[in-house]
């Protein structure tokens, strides 16, 4: 058994899937002698399309981003048309009957062992742009796969290095029943994607692609972030009888979603989620969401086989808006940096990188491309017969009043364009993502220039706790139960009331039931969660008043601890919902 960061409850009883940093069939063994041409055949057709990729991409960047950005990438097809590259595919295919994508994860392997020993920075960088041509050669080979190959059959257990946006496009409609990765925390790639679909997820489990393989019998406990590889009997049937007692709780509680969300006094509280795509919206209808509370059109960027362009966009965010519940969608502009990074958006080496070049800031500096993304969201807002959009635009990481002046300035000269170009538009509210410790001490200021505040409490929290969620050696420290947190959440909503001007909390705090007490207490009546969260949230509040969720408030405010705070809030659960308490760790 190994013990993980827990990031998605329940529990999952499946087969290994391992996913490694280059996608290679599970199930291949060497070719045959009669397989090595048509091998090299396929290997060489990769490389051209790659190629076409490339200059395609080129062309597309220059001229929607600029010159400079797009050089990326002609060094790039400088990497894949680099002789000594392609000899060492073609040798392995040759001498070790390996499959071509079985030779690109060995040459990318003795690449990294490489790279990896050099201490310049800027030749350890040239490692991730021979990652991204691997990547991009290894999409065309998979695309290139001999019709009537049989897929593993589930339920499945995803093990990655990290579970990325293009990992969940490459599994495509596999039974996916759990994943675990090696590294990451309650906020990474891996985390979301599995608490928008529900499924059990634990990270930060070092070396777990060296202990574990495809086949393996593989149980994920979300809760407490325990891995079990390659059970007993014993062990087996008691996680199974786990399994079906959470599944037949989400069953219970998903069949509240026709039911108003409104506490045990009768006060009416939103809920919204947090979504990717359009199969999310439809996910969030199904649980019962009143709307989207947060749209990550980031997801649409990095799922992207290149960049979308204007007319891309307008046709995902309509799509969206269509989608969501009551065509109710929050939009937050491109939130691009830290762990999520673009290769025409740059993505060198950072000490600190989401403290860094990222978000907000990566926008503004592009101002032409965060441009196109304005006009997009406009337009996709504009009227339609029979549906009545209620659209909202968000600015992610805002840390200063000048930067939120640029901002308006540039959506002032988006919808001027439009106007120009008699291209339908819409209106939209305009809101601030508070997660910067700095626009929360001056919330005061910014509620003067937006129509609403959404506060992003994954980022918040470990800015205000100075630790990198995703380091599993420092996650302990980005506590949402914290005391520094509740002080500092209590005296935004509290402003944001004061003003009168509607919040919502769109981190994952919202969806955790000893957090949610907590911020319902503090007078919140709008949370945006992933939509697997909604039917819990939900029943959860039915079960108590607003009066006995502002004393727990009160006594929450008096303690010195994080430990306090979690014993405590975890008693108040088990008192007021049972059930939900086996959904959240005590850590």
């Amino acid at each position: 058994m190994r013990k993980g960061i827990p990031v998605s409850p329940g529990v999952a009883v499946g087969t290994a899937y391992c996913i490694p940093d280059i996608f290679v069939d599970p199930r291949g063994k060497p070719l045959d002698e009669t397989e090595v041409l048509p091998e090299l055949n396929r290997f060489e057709a990769a490389l051209e399309a790659t190629a076409a990729d490339l200059r395609a991409l080129y062309q597309k960047v220059a001229s929607q981003v600029g010159p400079s950005e797009a050089e990326i990438f002609r060094a790039h097809e400088a990497i894949l048309h680099d002789h000594s590259f392609r000899e060492k595919v073609r040798d392995y295919v040759v001498t070790e009957k390996q499959s071509a994508s079985a030779a690109l994860r060995h040459v990318m392997d003795e690449y990294t062992a490489i790279f990896e020993k050099t201490e310049d920075e800027y030749l350890r960088e040239r490692l991730d742009d021979v990652r991204d041509v691997i990547r991009r050669l290894s999409g065309h080979l998979s695309a290139m796969l001999q019709p009537g190959q049989t897929p593993i059959q589930g339920p499945l257990i995803a093990i990655a290095e990290e579970l990325l946006p293009s990992h969940v496009v490459a599994l495509g409609d596999l039974q996916i029943s759990g994943v675990v990765t090696q590294t990451g925390g309650q906020t990474s790639h891996a985390a979301i994607i599995a608490r928008s679909r529900g499924i059990p997820a634990v990270t930060g489990i070092r070396g777990i692609l060296r202990q574990v393989a495809t086949g393996d019998m593989v149980i994920v406990d979300g809760r407490d972030g325990h891995v079990i590889f390659n059970p007993d009997p014993e062990t087996e049937k008691a996680y199974r009888k786990l399994e079906r007692e959470f599944f037949d709780l989400k069953g219970h509680l998903a069949e509240n979603r026709d039911h108003p969300a409104v506490s045990a006094d009768g006060e009416h509280i939103d809920l919204l989620a947090n979504i990717n795509n359009v199969a999310d919206c439809k996910t969030a209808a199904a649980m019962g969401a009143s709307g989207v509370g947060l749209f990550r059109t980031e997801y649409l960027f990095l799922t992207h086989p290149d960049v979308p362009d204007e007319e891309e966009q307008l046709t995902a965010y309509r799509d969206v808006i269509r989608a969501s519940p009551n065509h109710r969608v929050t939009i937050r502009t491109l939130d691009i940096g830290g762990d999520k990074t673009v290769p025409y958006l740059g993505h060198a080496r950072e000490a600190n990188p989401f403290l860094g070049w990222r978000s907000i800031r990566l926008s503004l500096e592009h101002p032409e491309f965060f441009l196109t993304q304005l006009r997009a969201v406009l337009r996709a807002a504009a009227p339609e017969p029979g549906v009545k959009k209620n659209v909202r635009l968000m600015f992610p990481m805002i840390t200063t009043l000048e930067e939120l002046r640029r901002v308006r300035m540039i959506v002032r000269r988006a919808q001027n364009e439009l106007t120009a170009e008699r291209k339908p538009q819409g209106e939209v509210s305009i809101g601030l993502m508070l997660e910067v410790p700095a626009a929360a001490i001056m919330i005061e200021t910014f509620l003067k220039n937006v129509d609403y505040v959404s506060v992003g409490s994954n980022d918040l929290v470990q800015y205000l706790m100075a630790a990198d969620r995703d380091n599993p050696k420092v996650s302990h420290l980005c506590q949402p139960l914290s005391p520094a947190v509740l002080h500092v959440l209590n005296q935004v909503i509290s402003a944001c009331r004061a003003a009168g001007k509607p919040v919502t909390l769109c981190g994952e705090m919202a969806g955790a039931p000893r957090a949610f007490l907590l911020l319902f207490g503090m007078g919140l009546r709008s949370f945006s969660m992933s939509p697997a969260f909604v039917p819990v949230i939900k029943d959860l509040v039915s079960h108590v008043t607003a009066r006995r969720a502002e004393q727990i408030v009160q006594t929450a405010l008096e303690f010195t601890t994080s430990r306090q705070i979690q014993h405590y809030m975890s008693e108040q659960l088990r008192e007021i919902a049972p059930d939900l308490s086996m959904l959240e760790s005590e850590t």
